[in-house]
């Protein structure tokens, strides 16, 4: 009876993800192949190092740099077939998706150009707001607290940035405000989510449309009669680092950019060895996975969970600091757009870790932006389609490359001491 049950379960066994996921890659080569191949039109498909087209580039055939590229996605594919193990798995998955990509963006700037640099620059300031709201929800949820709440902090940060740095004629006065914006709204969770055993995730959405609710309102009264007073904040000034800027591409990119550029990176670093080299993120961790175990040895859990909350709710008003002092130059009803909700999901495919956020943030970054560029050079792909991009990014994301993932084990339990 046991060897029958055995061979039935055996099938299961030998069909997991990675087999599905190669499966799924070797149709996305196949597609890539075939079709982008077969539609590219005749000419070379450049990629710029230079912001014009006549400076220095890679070229490659349009129509051959989408079949080669949809052959190693193939190719990729079938080694997750073979039953690789390992961490050869993540990188032949890598393979596969970044020559997917390539075989689409052959198909597209076929006859046209890529700017690199631009195209560098771009996803990483439309990732800006995406990392620092990812972080936010790394140290809420590492401390054992969801963090649904991050889109209404990312309204309150805009709208506090906007309207104190009108008032103040200051960008720093503007960021400032932003941050504490987002400690208002994370207050309100932290008491909601930490003191009252409340649905963390129902509190989240009640604390977005309340930021929603009340940024409205302010801006319809007050901002819109008087704008130049209310809601014409001085942006962040660029910094360029001499020397560093001059790098080819990466130097315009991380040398020439805004502070809050080099805040969120030196954030991202400080979080990572906050969590795996100080006490104070072992005692984070020992209070997101076991609360319990962790007041035992004399850590205070709500405590810590109070303050972890907070900080994380300056980070993610901080965020919210990018939409009125970097992207715009003023203040706009839901300006956010769901950015907040793409940083959840930002923190759910970095597996919960500060660089894995980091690169799921750029991943959607870069899905924005090119929908960006391919809009602006008339790519045959409808409009629509290009403005989802991010969007089913995120879905694809989470849903088919996350895996089987662990939250902290106590993340969304309230702590009640026996």
């Amino acid at each position: 009876m046991t060897t029958a049950l055995a061979e039935i379960a055996a099938p299961s066994r030998f069909w997991n993800r990675p087999r599905r996921l190669g499966v799924a890659l070797v149709v996305l080569g196949i597609v890539a192949a075939a079709v982008f191949g077969a539609l590219a039109p005749a000419g070379n498909a450049r990629f710029t190092i230079s912001q014009n087209e006549s400076g220095a580039a890679i070229s490659i055939n349009g129509q051959v740099g989408a079949i080669l590229f949809g052959v190693i996605a193939i190719g990729a594919g079938a080694g997750l077939l073979a039953g690789v193990a390992g961490r050869w798995q993540t990188v032949l998955l890598g393979v596969g998706i970044v020559a997917f990509v390539l075989s689409f963006l052959c198909w597209q700037v076929a006859g046209k150009f890529l700017p690199l640099v631009d195209t560098a620059s771009g996803t990483l300031q439309l990732a800006l707001p995406l990392i620092l709201g990812a972080l936010a929800g790394v140290i809420g949820e590492r401390s054992g607290v969801v963090n649904v709440a991050i889109e209404g902090q990312f309204l309150m940060g805009a709208f506090g940035a906007a309207l104190v740095g009108t008032i103040a004629a200051s960008a720093w006065a503007g960021l400032v405000s932003a941050a504490v914006g987002g400690v208002l709204i994370a207050a309100m969770l932290a008491v909601l989510a930490i003191r009252f055993p409340v649905d963390q995730v129902v509190v989240g959405i009640v604390l977005n449309l309340l930021a929603a609710g009340v940024t409205g309102f302010l801006y319809e009264r007050v901002m819109q009669t008087d704008a130049e007073s209310f809601n014409q904040p001085r942006q962040l000034p660029i910094w360029r680092v001499p020397g560093l800027a001059d790098i080819p591409v990466l130097g315009p990119v991380l040398f020439n950019t805004n502070v809050l550029v080099w805040f969120a990176l030196l954030l991202v670093l400080a979080v990572h060895l906050g969590l795996s080299r100080t006490r104070w993120g072992l005692r984070t961790r020992a209070v997101g996975e076991h609360p319990t175990a962790a007041d035992t040895v004399g850590i205070r859990v709500r405590g810590l969970r109070y303050v972890n909350v907070l900080v994380a709710g300056a980070i993610a008003g901080a965020g919210g600091a990018y939409f009125t002092l970097v992207a715009t130059a003023s203040f706009q009803k839901n300006m956010t757009s769901g950015a907040g909700f793409i940083a959840l999901a930002a923190l759910i495919f970095g597996r919960w870790t500060p660089f894995g956020a980091l690169g799921a943030a750029l991943f959607f970054g870069f899905a924005q932006k090119l929908a960006t560029y391919l809009s602006a050079v008339g790519s045959p792909v409808p409009s629509q389609f290009l403005n989802m991009l991010p969007y089913i990014a995120t879905i694809i994301a989470v849903a088919g490359l996350v895996g089987r993932v662990r939250a902290p084990a106590a993340d969304g339990q309230p702590y009640v001491k026996s």
